[in-house]
């Protein structure tokens, strides 16, 4: 797990400028999620500085349970997590990346503090479980710790306006996608969840759906030994057609979008789901092999995602 730094609680008066802590949240962007940041280089200023806020405040939150601190996190951290994501919305940021945060929900005061708060009860699900016996249940965790990040960007990413809707699309007046967001949030953190297998399972953690491994005859024994055969690869056909369902239902709201929204999330969706090719090309070994798209392949998507933004 790479470890973010942990930004010091400090007095108002002592807190980043709104352009320095945009610049930290910029920063943090880029290191830690370099497919996700290429995709928001995309976007008008305005709305890539939001995103990235959005970004650093999930990173933190996901490293309350995850980071190199997670043994000293209990129930009663993320309490306060949550208390202090309440002065954050009431304006009053505690940390440097909260003031940029602050700002981005003052420009785009339709984001809601609801997923916010979804995503640190996913954070309360790793406290207590590793193991995860249908995929139902796997799927209310993908909503709370990613999903809620799709529903929380979609109010940075607008939609199109009535007036300037192509006469192709959706007949909505202002459609929303919400159901779009929250697939492709699903399809990220399946994703997720299929390229660290190996790492998780050194962790303790199985988010692969217990069902699906009785499913394949593939058991935990198994998983622990990184066994590669054609049950496990059976197993991760599966699992990656599953995921491709959820950004194939994402596509569909793309169009919903901005204009200036729909070249970046095409980017991002097309870029993140190239590691599903990735894995397949790796022969699904996620034990030995970090399955990431290489960098001349990343620009080969961004002219095929334009011209998508452009027909689609």
């Amino acid at each position: 797990m790479l470890q973010l730094p942990k930004p010091k609680q400090k007095t108002p008066q002592n807190l980043a400028s709104v352009s320095e802590a945009y610049e930290y949240c910029r920063q943090i962007t880029a290191k830690y999620s370099k497919t996700f940041y290429l995709g928001t280089l995309l976007m008008p200023k305005h709305k890539r500085e939001a995103i990235w806020a959005i970004y650093v405040w999930c990173r933190r939150t996901d490293e309350l349970v995850d980071g190199p601190q997670a043994s000293e996190t209990t129930l009663e951290t993320l309490d306060q997590w949550e208390r202090n994501l309440e002065s954050i919305f009431a304006g009053y940021p505690l940390a440097d990346p909260d003031v940029a945060l602050v700002d981005a929900i003052a420009r785009f005061p339709q984001i809601d503090i609801a997923p916010f708060r979804d995503m640190i009860a996913g954070q309360r699900m790793d406290l207590y479980r590793s193991r995860y016996e249908t995929f139902e249940e796997l799927y209310l965790y993908c909503y709370r710790v990613a999903g809620t990040v799709g529903l929380m960007s979609s109010s940075v990413l607008g939609v199109e306006s009535k007036d300037s809707q192509a006469p192709w699309g959706k007949d909505e007046v202002n459609y929303i996608p919400k159901e779009e967001a929250l697939a492709l949030g699903i399809a990220n953190q399946l994703t997720n969840i299929l390229r660290d297998v190996g790492e998780d399972i050194s962790r303790g953690r199985i988010y692969l759906p217990l069902e699906d491994l009785r499913l394949f005859n593939y058991s935990e024994e198994d998983l622990h030994n990184h066994v590669i055969d054609d049950r496990w690869r059976e197993l991760m056909r599966f699992e990656i057609d599953r995921a491709r369902q959820y950004y194939q239902q994402a596509e569909k709201g793309i169009r919903a979008l901005s204009r200036d929204s729909r070249w970046p999330v095409w980017s991002a969706l097309m870029l993140y789901q190239g590691i599903l090719d990735v894995i397949e090309a790796n022969g699904y070994d996620v034990f030995n092999k970090r399955a990431f798209v290489p960098t001349p392949q990343k620009m080969l998507y961004l002219p095929i995602s334009w011209l998508r933004a452009q027909a689609l």
